[in-house]
C-alpha cells in the first residue's frame, strides 16, 4: 500500500510530465505607492505597522528544516538589532548559530534538494509567485516597518525597496526562468531528438545578504531557489528582522521546509563551516569588497586542494565608488537635483550612491550655490528630520545603520577638516546622541587623485573636483583611472558629442551608465544591476543572466534510427 507521502510523489512526477507552462502575461513592476499626504489609508496602515514592531522586541531564532529554533534553546546566545535613529530601542533579539547549527542547515539543505528540485516549474514559480502578492498586499505594511526600524530608511525608499523591488525580483525570475528553459537546441538531424536539461547545481548555495535592500536579499535567496537549488542564508545583523519576515512569507506562500534555511550567526564561524563542506557549489553574495576578496580566495584554495565537487559558482556584487560627470552644456538645476537624490537618498548607503562628482569650471559655482543651498533643506544633525524613524516619517534622509558605520564616517569627516587639499563646503556635523546620524556633506578637493576620490565610504560624504572645460575627455579618462571600482556612473550633458566622447572613454567604468539621469534606482526588468572590476562579478540582478549562473545543463541525444555496419561509407570500395 502506498503511503501518502510516495504517493504524493508520484502523482507530481506524472503531473509534471502532463504539460509546459509559462508564467502569467501580465507581469509588469509593481506600481510604487507615493505615501503623499492624500493616501491617508496607507498611512493609518502604517503607523499601525511600525507601532507593533516599535512596541515589542521580538525574538528571531534560526530556522533549520522548518524548525524555529531560538536563543535560549542549548548553548546559544543573541545579538540585538536596534533602531539605528533610536539606538537604545531594542527590535529583536537574534538567535546566533552555533557552528552545530550551520552543519545541520546544511544537512537540512542537501535533504531538501532531493525533492525540490524534482517538482515541476510551476510549483516552484508559484511559490515565489505567490509571495510577491503577499508581500504587495497582506504583508506591505509589516514590510515596511521592519524595513524603516531596522535599517533606517525612509517610507519612500522602503516603499522601492522591501515592496516593489523585491516583488518585482520574485515575479520577474520567473518570466526570467520559463524563457530559459524554453532555450533548446535548435537543430535535430534525422532520426534525432536533442534537448536541454537545466539543472540545479550538484550540492547547496550559500547566501550571504546585506544590510542596505531587503529585495537584494530576497533575490540572493529566491533566485537560485527558484531554479532548483537549496540555500543556506546568513543575512545581516542589521537586517535580521525584515529579512526573517520575508522568510515567513516564503513559508506561508508554500516554500517546503527545508528549501531555505536561515542562519543568522558570527559570519567568519558561519561561512568557515559552509565553505568547508565538499557539496558547496556556489556563493551568492552582496557586501563588502574586502569580505569578498577573502571568500573567493577561500573558495579558490578550497579548489586547488580538490575539496569540492565541482567548481562553486561565485556571483558577487560589492561596493562602488560611483561618479556624476557635469559637462558645461548639462541643464544644471535637473543635475544639482539629481546629484542629491543620487548622494543622500538612504544616508548614502547604496552600493550605486553617488560619492565622487565632476563639475566643469565655468559652472562650478552655480552649481554647488543650489547644491549647498538645497541641503539646506535636508540637515539630519539637530533637527526634527533627526527623528526620521524615531518619529517622523517623512524625512527625507535618516541614520547610518550603526555604531561602526557612525564612526568610521564621523572619522573621515574630522580627516577632511585637517586635510590642506580638502574642503567640508556643505555638512560635517554629527551625532550619536539618540540615534547614528550624520549631516549630509560635501567635500571639495583640488586633487583628482585624493584618496577621498577612490575610497568607498558608504555613507552621506560626496566629494567634488573642477575640472577645466576645455579637458573633458581628459577627465573622463581620470575618472575611468582614479577607482579599481566599476559599478555605476552618470554624464549629464545636452552636447550629444560630449555624451558619445563620455560613452566612449568610460565604456569599463561602470556596469550600469546613465545618461542624465542618477546613478542609483536601477528597476527590476528595465536596468539589469551591477558591476565589474572590483565592483562584482556583474551577473546582472533582475534580468535573465543571472539565473544561469546557478544551473548546470545537461544536453540528451535520442537516436530513433538503428545503424546495420559499423562502416562509414568511404570504407567501401
Amino acid at each position: 500500500m502506498l503511503t501518502r507521502s510516495l504517493l504524493l510523489k508520484q502523482t507530481r512526477r506524472r503531473v509534471s510530465q502532463l504539460s509546459h507552462v509559462t508564467p502569467p502575461k501580465q507581469i509588469a513592476n509593481e506600481p510604487v505607492k507615493a505615501f503623499s499626504n492624500k493616501d491617508t489609508l496607507d498611512w493609518d496602515l502604517l503607523r499601525a505597522s511600525v507601532s507593533k514592531f516599535k512596541n515589542a522586541s521580538l525574538d528571531v531564532p534560526l530556522v533549520i528544516d522548518g524548525k524555529r529554533i531560538f536563543y535560549n534553546e542549548g548553548n546559544r546566545h543573541y545579538v540585538q538589532q536596534v533602531n539605528p535613529a533610536q539606538h537604545t530601542q531594542v527590535l529583536a533579539n537574534v538567535t546566533q548559530a552555533t557552528e552545530a547549527d550551520v552543519g545541520a542547515a546544511i544537512q537540512a539543505s542537501k535533504r531538501a534538494k532531493l525533492e525540490w528540485y524534482k517538482l515541476p516549474f510551476y510549483d516552484r514559480a508559484a511559490v515565489f509567485l505567490k509571495a510577491a502578492d503577499l508581500i504587495a498586499t497582506k504583508y506591505r505594511y509589516d514590510m515596511l516597518a521592519a524595513t524603516m526600524l531596522g535599517q533606517g530608511k525612509n517610507v519612500y525608499q522602503a516603499e522601492i525597496d522591501c515592496i516593489t523591488e523585491l516583488a518585482d525580483f520574485l515575479r520577474f525570475n520567473v518570466k526570467y526562468a520559463s524563457e530559459l528553459y524554453a532555450q533548446q537546441p535548435c537543430e535535430s538531424s534525422p532520426g534525432v531528438w536533442n534537448k536541454a536539461e537545466y539543472r540545479p547545481l550538484e550540492g547547496f548555495v550559500y547566501a550571504v545578504t546585506p544590510f542596505n535592500f531587503t529585495a537584494i536579499a530576497g533575490n540572493l535567496v529566491g533566485a537560485p531557489a527558484l531554479m532548483g537549488n537549496t540555500v543556506v542564508w546568513k543575512p545581516s545583523q542589521a537586517a535580521a528582522l525584515s529579512n526573517y519576515l520575508l522568510l515567513t512569507v516564503l513559508e506561508e506562500a508554500g516554500l517546503p521546509r527545508g528549501v531555505v534555511n536561515f542562519i543568522p550567526g558570527d559570519p567568519v564561524q558561519v561561512t568557515n563551516k559552509v565553505l568547508a563542506d565538499k557539496e558547496f557549489a556556489a556563493l551568492h553574495f552582496t557586501g563588502s569588497t574586502g569580505v569578498f576578496k577573502k571568500l573567493y580566495g577561500q573558495i579558490q584554495q578550497g579548489v586547488v586542494s580538490d575539496l569540492y565537487r565541482d567548481y562553486p559558482r561565485v556571483v558577487g556584487e560589492t561596493g562602488g565608488k560611483n561618479f556624476h560627470l557635469i559637462h558645461p552644456s548639462a541643464s544644471m538645476p535637473h543635475a544639482v537635483l539629481s546629484t542629491v537624490r543620487g548622494a543622500f537618498e538612504y544616508q548614502g548607503q547604496k552600493c550605486s550612491a553617488t560619492s565622487r562628482l565632476y563639475l566643469p569650471e565655468s559652472k562650478s559655482a552655480e552649481f554647488l550655490a543650489d547644491l549647498v543651498g538645497t541641503l539646506e533643506s535636508v540637515r539630519t544633525v539637530n533637527t526634527s528630520a533627526s527623528k526620521i524613524n524615531g518619529g517622523d516619517l517623512h524625512g527625507f534622509m535618516g541614520p547610518v545603520i550603526h555604531q561602526q558605520s557612525f564612526e568610521k564616517l564621523a572619522n573621515t569627516i574630522d580627516e577632511a577638516k585637517n586635510d590642506p587639499e580638502l574642503e567640508i563646503i556643505a555638512g560635517g556635523e554629527y551625532s550619536k546622541e539618540s540615534g547614528w546620524f550624520v549631516e549630509p556633506t560635501v567635500i571639495k578637493t583640488t586633487n583628482p587623485h585624493h584618496k577621498f576620490m577612490s575610497t568607498e565610504f558608504f555613507g552621506p560624504i560626496l566629494t567634488v573636483y573642477q575640472y577645466p572645460d576645455a579637458e573633458f575627455a581628459q577627465v573622463c579618462k581620470t575618472i575611468d583611472s582614479t577607482t579599481s571600482y566599476g559599478l555605476t556612473g552618470a554624464i549629464f550633458a545636452r552636447d550629444r558629442d560630449a555624451i558619445n566622447v563620455a560613452d566612449d572613454l568610460l565604456k569599463y567604468s561602470a556596469g550600469n551608465f546613465y545618461i542624465n539621469d542618477k546613478c542609483t534606482g536601477a528597476v527590476v526588468g528595465q536596468q539589469w544591476f551591477g558591476g565589474a572590476r572590483m565592483s562584482g562579478t556583474d551577473d546582472k540582478a533582475g534580468g535573465a543572466n543571472i539565473l544561469s549562473r546557478f544551473v548546470s545543463i545537461r544536453n540528451v541525444k535520442e537516436n530513433f534510427y538503428e545503424i546495420t555496419d559499423y562502416k562509414y561509407p568511404s570504407n567501401y570500395e
